[in-house]
């Protein structure tokens, strides 16, 4: 099987379960792991923030980061497509009694002019207060669309006019940087605080870091403690995770050229729709116009390729660093004779 539903998929490599198996382990929760300690330092060195912590899911990262930031009854700017809106089961309602309030983006990007008339005035106290304004960098839903560094750093402005916090969902934020030449920490710079995943493109088995100055990681490790997510011997954890930050960042430009390919074998396809141009990193999104999604995918699957939904009538595909090149041209070829 060709696996394309997500870059979740990918498996540790030998050489990152060699750093596993030797991986020096203590009691994260009584921060004795010297291994875990030695990942939330390098983490920190290279998002350009004061401190980490190392939690065990992007939706973990995302949530105590906002719980974080707020206060019960609080509410969140983000877009309409956003991870946290659409996939994180209603966590921030439910963990910290906040609400979202979605914005209409173009390619999951929206702009300071959108948010500025949502602001929710101070002196209404019969309103929400608005807290935090959250981006999604790249955006999952948007084919992992890069946000503008300009448009970036004009929501920064906005949200220190306003005194609100700014969060980026990093989850694939290693993708921007490789694509764009940007670096990490240039990208976090303009954030307070930030979520990124290990276990998507970097090929982790588990985790995400988020990070931001020293009081804040400090109230994130209690509510990390509070949500059931202090680890023990975690280093064998974290080992994957510094494997995959110091060997598998650069590697990723490698999935963006194998979803450009598919991308374009696709837009030649006069029973599929797809804007080619829109595929910037490694996620492929697409409509098939003479069969159904669900279809699509039940006949891809039968012949060797999995798939999955990306929205209603899309059909999602993305790469990732256990397919090979020749492993998407057979992809698309399945594709071809499927559709």
């Amino acid at each position: 099987m060709i696996d394309l539903r997500s870059d979740t998929v990918t498996r540790p490599s030998q050489e990152m379960r060699k750093a596993m198996y030797d991986a020096e382990v203590g009691d994260d929760v009584f921060k004795e792991d010297p291994t875990v300690n030695k990942l939330e330092e390098y983490a920190a060195e290279l998002l350009g923030k004061e401190a980490a912590l190392f939690v065990t899911s992007g939706v973990m990262g995302n949530q105590i980061c906002l719980n974080v930031l707020s206060n019960p009854g609080d509410e969140v700017i983000c877009e309409r497509d956003a991870h946290i809106f659409n996939y994180e089961s209603g966590s921030p309602a439910k963990l910290s009694g906040i609400q979202l309030l979605p914005v209409e983006g173009k390619n999951g990007v929206f702009t300071a002019q959108q948010v500025e008339p949502l602001i929710r005035p101070t002196s209404a106290y019969y309103m929400p207060r608005t807290k935090v304004i959250e981006v999604e960098n790249t955006h999952n839903r948007a084919s992992g669309a890069i946000w503008p560094i300009e448009k970036i750093i004009e929501l920064k402005h906005l949200a220190k006019k306003y005194n609100l916090f700014y969060h980026l969902d990093g989850a694939r934020i290693w993708n921007a940087s490789v694509e764009t030449g940007i670096s990490v920490k240039e990208y976090a710079s303009h954030f307070d605080t930030i979520s990124c995943c290990l276990s998507k493109g970097l090929g982790a088995p588990v985790g995400s870091i988020i990070a931001g100055t020293k009081e804040f990681i400090q109230e994130a490790y209690r509510v990390r403690k509070s949500w059931g997510g202090g680890m023990r011997q975690a280093g064998i954890l974290a080992a994957a995770g510094l494997y995959a930050l110091k060997h598998n960042i650069y590697r990723l430009k490698e999935d963006h050229q194998k979803a450009k390919y598919l991308a374009q074998r696709i837009a030649a396809h006069p029973n599929l729709e797809i804007d080619p141009e829109a595929v910037q990193t490694n996620i492929i999104l697409f409509k098939p116009l003479k069969l159904s999604v669900e279809e699509g995918i039940k006949r891809c699957k039968e012949e060797g390729l999995l798939l999955s939904v990306g929205k209603v009538d899309l059909i999602r595909a993305v790469t990732h660093l256990d397919v090979t090149m020749d492993d998407i041209r057979r992809a698309a070829d399945i594709i071809d004779k499927v559709f």
